[in-house]
Formats: C-alpha cells, sequence, structure tokens
C-alpha cells in the first residue's frame, strides 16, 4: 500500500479504531486503579490536557494521565519539570502509562498509533520548512523517532526521522515501530534527555 494512498489510508485508521478500542476495553479496569492513584498521590485533575498541534498544525486537546505535581516557586511561577516530578509520576512516565488516555484522542481523530509526536504549537515557527513537513501526516502516539532511541535523541536528530517517517510510510512499517516501540517501553529505554526529567525545549536551530 503507498503512502498516501487511499488503502493505506484505510488500513491505518483501522488499526487505530482497533487498538486503541481494543486497549479502552481491555484496560478499562487498570485505567480507572492508576486514575484513582493519580488523584490520591498528584491530586486533581486527574487527566492532564494540553494544547499540542495536529495535522496541519491544527491544535487539539491532548490526554494524558498527570505525571506532575502544581507545585510553585517563590516567584508564583511553576518549579522546573525535575522539581514537580515525583517518584510515583516518573514511574508513569518511565512505564507510558501517562500515555494512555491519550487512546481517546486516537478514537476522536486527533492522533494516529504512529505518526510523529504532537509537539507545542509555538514550536511551529521555530521549525525550518523541512521540518515542518512532519505535520503533514496525522501526529502519533509513537513514532519513528522513538522507535529509534525517544528522548534520547536529539531535536535534529527526532524531525530527521519524523519527515522520513513521511516520505516512507507504509502499514508494515507502521507495525515495525508498534513493535520496536513496545520493546522501548518493556525496556524503559531513552525515556529523558540526558540531564533532563523530560526533553528540553525546542527553541529553534540554533540550540539543537
Amino acid at each position: 500500500m503507498a503512502a498516501g494512498s487511499r488503502a493505506y489510508r484505510f488500513a491505518k485508521r483501522g488499526l487505530d479504531l482497533t487498538l486503541a478500542g481494543g486497549g479502552l476495553a481491555v484496560l478499562a479496569v487498570p485505567l480507572v486503579l492508576v486514575a484513582l492513584l493519580v488523584r490520591w498521590k498528584l491530586g486533581a485533575p486527574v487527566l492532564f490536557r494540553q494544547e499540542r498541534a495536529g495535522r496541519n498544525g491544527r491544535p487539539f486537546q491532548i490526554l494524558k494521565f498527570r505525571s506532575m505535581t502544581d507545585q510553585l516557586g517563590v516567584d508564583g511561577a511553576l518549579l522546573s519539570d525535575a522539581q514537580r516530578l515525583t517518584p510515583f509520576g516518573a514511574w508513569l512516565r518511565s512505564t507510558s502509562i501517562d500515555e494512555l488516555p491519550s487512546l481517546l484522542n486516537i478514537l476522536r481523530g486527533d492522533l494516529s498509533i504512529v505518526g510523529p509526536r504532537p509537539l507545542f504549537m509555538r514550536y511551529i515557527p521555530r521549525y525550518t520548512l523541512e521540518q515542518a513537513r512532519r505535520l503533514e501526516v496525522s501526529p502519533g502516539l509513537t513514532g519513528w523517532a522513538q522507535a529509534r532511541g525517544r528522548n534520547s535523541l536529539s531535536w535534529n536528530e527526532k524531525f530527521r526521522l519524523d519527515v522520513w517517517y513521511v516520505d516512507h510510510r507504509s502499514f508494515m512499517l507502521d507495525l515495525g515501530i508498534i513493535a520496536a516501540t513496545a520493546l522501548q517501553v518493556l525496556r524503559r529505554e531513552g525515556i529523558s534527555a540526558l540531564g533532563d526529567a523530560t526533553m528540553p525545549e525546542f527553541m529553534g536551530n540554533d540550540q539543537v
């Protein structure tokens, strides 16, 4: 199936609905238990909502389990990610359990199972024309960059892999990325960038 063909789009959407719908059905009870733990350990709200860039830069609200506190510094501003990330939140991230509510985004069509990871809207003006090509397809819960190293990669490496995926995407590649991502999660590899609790902000190509 050629990338962008009707057959590929149909198969990809079918895979999205099957995996996301099946995942939510099978994991319904564990998801409720995780939600209760998040409420107990981190407080409300249980779900973290944040605006991200979808296909063609269209904004949408991504859903995740909350993994950080809302702790403020003496200046009234939020503390850094490292300071607000609790051991429980770090565990949620290392196992990718915090990502499971995003299955709802997949059912709604905001996300696909596989595609470039959805990033902040404010990053869009900072992309080069080549990097902006990552917005030509729907973002994904996982992607080629995640399968190749997740947050251990630099921004330049991630964007290069994202654009490669746009040009080479296929149903078989998507299946391979899903399998490789599962191994990454089981091994808990590439969870954060070196020296950072998550991933440093992308400030533009002079700083990657």
